[in-house]
């Protein structure tokens, strides 16, 4: 029996995970994690806040550890907040870290090496699933998901508060990947199996954060627009 913890980041691939973690005997879940942003008090990378964050938990009912970050930590910073976690962990009974992960490589060693250095195991349950069966797991399972974060790069504002549904796949551009794995968005699940009900929620501001992408031999300006969930 595994006794797991998932690390929740507010939307669909953690929805998802966290659902086929409660269909498995072998699995108990003692808790979710969260990466939080120390400056902001947003979820890393999603930019959910920490209040809406609290609402899911209750609708979720798992406790949830705070993992707080600063602003675009450097890995040693983020490491040592890591493996500080992992050891209020340990101490709670958890033996596994559970990741919403699909299919890059280099992150799931990441993360397996730095699981390994707490002294515990990981578990990917979503490894390797196709964007097909996983859209067909949102649908069948009435999970209910928005955009909340684009790339600026790859989808523009218009792409913000987009309802995660079969129309919403289909029109995605040549080369996205159907789930955004590489970052191209990210979500906030409110609605599906996974909760006891239905979290409400308004939209508010969009926020653009710019990051310097080199590209050959200029500089160009690209960044995350983020949609305000309140």
């Amino acid at each position: 029996m595994k006794k797991a913890v998932l690390f929740w980041s507010a939307g669909k691939d953690s929805a998802i995970a966290l659902h086929r973690l409660k269909q498995n005997p072998q699995v108990e879940i003692m808790g979710l994690v969260t990466t939080l942003n120390s400056d902001f008090k947003r979820i890393s990378m999603h930019g959910i806040a920490e209040k809406v964050l609290d609402r899911q938990a209750e609708q979720l009912g798992f406790p949830v550890i705070k993992m707080w970050v600063s602003n675009q930590p450097d890995n040693y910073s983020y490491e040592e907040v890591f493996l500080k976690t992992c050891s209020q962990l340990v101490e709670m009974g958890v033996d596994t870290l559970v990741f919403g992960d699909i299919f890059l490589e280099d992150l799931r060693i990441y993360r397996e090496d730095l699981a390994a250095r707490a002294g515990l195991k990981t578990y990917f349950p979503l490894w390797k699933s196709s964007s097909i069966e996983l859209q067909k797991e949102l649908s069948d399972g009435r999970f209910e998901a928005i955009t909340c974060c684009v790339q600026s790069d790859k989808l523009g504002k218009d792409w913000l508060g987009k309802q995660l549904n079969s129309d919403f796949f289909r029109k995605l551009p040549h080369g996205i990947d159907p789930f955004g794995e590489n970052g191209e968005f990210h979500t906030f699940c409110y609605n599906g199996p996974v909760f006891r009900n239905l979290i409400t929620y308004e939209t508010g501001e969009v926020v653009f954060k710019p990051l310097q992408i080199k590209q050959t031999d200029r500089a160009e300006e690209a960044g995350f627009l983020y949609l305000d969930i309140i």
